[in-house]
C-alpha cells in the first residue's frame, strides 16, 4: 500500500455502486495517532455501545496492551510500541517544540512525578524532593528508556499509541466472499455483519487482508466494528469517536476528513515531524482505500498494520475472464472434434 501523503483522487460512490439512491455522504474515521494517549476510551466505550463481551485483563507481555489485537471480542485495539529514540521535532534541550508527536506535554513528566512524591493532604509541587534514580536506591540503571525519573531523561524514548479499528474498504474481501448475503455494504458506505443471517462459515475471516474480522467463540459468528451503524441512523457519531478526549478519532464526511488528514500532514512536516505519514487514504492502494484510515508516525509494520495489503478478490473479474475464454477455446475443440468424428 501506498503510504504517500498526497490525495490521488476522491473514493469511489461505493454507496450507489450497492444500490443505494439518494443516499448520504460516505462517512469513516481519521485516526490521529500523533494525539492518540493509550487512554483505551474508545476500548471500553465500543464494548458498552455495542455489547461485545469483555476479553480479559491479560497484560499479554506487551507493556500496556491487553487485548493484542483486533478479534471478534475486540471491535476497537489500541497498540502501545515503545521505542528508543527521540521525540521527533524536539531540541536535545526540551526548548522549541511543547510537545512531542504523542501530543503530551514533555512537562507532564514532571508533573507526574512531582505529584506522585507530594505529601498526603495537599501540598505545593515543587517542594517534595525530587523522585531518586534507580542508581541512587542502589539498583543498576541499565541504561534502559526512561530510566531517568526527570524530564530530561525522557527524551530518549517515545511511545507511539494508535486505536485500530475494522478499515471499512472501498472493495471489501470480506464482502466479497460471504455466501449468505449477512455482509452488507450499508448507505454510509460502511460495511457491516448482519447477525442473524450470518452461518459461522468463516470465509470472511481469510477474505481480510488486515485480519480484522474474526469468528466469536460459541456461536462462531462473524463478528467486527459496525461504525455504529445504529446510532448513524440517529445522527450521533459513533462510540468510540465520542468517548475519545484528544479526538484522535474523528468522524465524519470521508471526503472532509482526507482533506483535514492532509492538513494535518504539512502542519506536522513544518513543525519538525517528519516520519508523519498517512496510511489507508489512497484510492489507487491494494484495496481501493479505505472508510478507517490513519496517521503514522513510523512504518506501517511498527503498529502491526500490512505495509501493502491486498483484496484477495481483486482479480476476480479477470479470473473469470481467464476462465471464460478458456472454456469457450476449449467448447470450441470439442465441436470440431466431434465433426470431425462424423466425417
Amino acid at each position: 500500500m501506498t503510504i504517500e501523503n498526497r490525495l490521488s483522487g476522491p473514493l469511489p460512490d461505493v454507496a450507489a455502486e450497492a444500490g443505494h439512491t439518494g443516499h448520504p455522504p460516505r462517512v469513516g474515521f481519521f485516526t490521529d495517532t500523533s494525539v492518540c494517549i493509550g487512554c483505551k476510551a474508545c476500548e471500553v466505550a465500543c464494548k458498552e455501545w455495542n455489547n461485545v463481551p469483555e476479553d480479559g485483563l491479560d497484560l499479554l507481555g506487551m507493556s500496556f496492551d491487553n487485548t493484542g489485537a483486533l478479534g471478534a471480542n475486540s471491535w476497537r485495539h489500541v497498540a502501545f510500541v515503545e521505542q528508543q529514540r527521540p521525540l521527533g521535532g524536539q531540541s536535545p534541550g526540551l526548548e522549541g517544540l511543547p510537545t512531542g508527536p504523542s501530543g503530551i506535554d514533555v512537562t507532564t513528566a514532571f508533573v507526574a512525578d512531582e505529584l506522585r512524591d507530594a505529601p498526603r493532604g495537599g501540598g505545593e509541587l515543587g517542594t517534595s524532593p525530587r523522585p531518586r534514580a534507580p542508581e541512587d536506591l542502589g539498583m543498576p540503571s541499565f541504561d534502559l528508556p526512561g530510566a531517568q525519573t526527570g524530564a530530561e531523561g525522557r527524551t530518549d524514548f517515545r511511545w507511539l499509541m494508535a486505536s485500530d479499528v475494522c478499515k471499512h474498504c472501498t472493495h471489501a474481501g470480506c464482502l466479497d466472499v460471504c455466501p449468505t448475503g449477512a455482509l452488507f455494504r450499508t448507505e454510509f458506505g460502511t460495511v457491516v455483519v448482519q447477525q442473524d443471517i450470518c452461518n459461522g462459515c468463516g470465509y470472511c475471516v481469510s477474505g481480510c487482508p488486515y485480519g480484522v474480522i474474526d469468528r466469536r467463540p460459541g456461536d462462531g459468528r462473524a463478528q467486527k466494528c459496525t461504525l455504529c451503524y445504529d446510532r448513524l441512523h440517529d445522527g450521533l457519531e459513533p462510540a468510540c469517536a465520542k468517548a475519545c478526549p484528544t479526538d484522535s478519532i474523528q468522524f465524519g464526511e470521508l471526503d472532509e476528513l482526507r482533506e483535514r488528514a492532509a492538513r494535518r500532514i504539512e502542519e506536522l512536516h513544518e513543525r519538525g515531524v517528519t516520519e508523519a505519514r498517512l496510511y489507508g487514504h489512497d484510492p489507487a492502494d491494494g484495496v481501493g482505500g479505505n472508510g478507517a484510515f490513519f496517521l503514522l508516525l513510523d512504518e506501517p509494520e511498527v503498529y502491526g498494520l500490512p505495509p501493502d495489503p491486498v483484496v484477495p478478490t481483486r482479480e476476480l473479474p479477470a479470473m473469470w475472464k481467464y476462465a471464460g475464454m478458456a472454456a469457450s477455446a476449449l467448447l470450441a475443440a470439442a465441436v470440431a472434434a466431434f465433426g470431425r468424428k462424423r466425417r
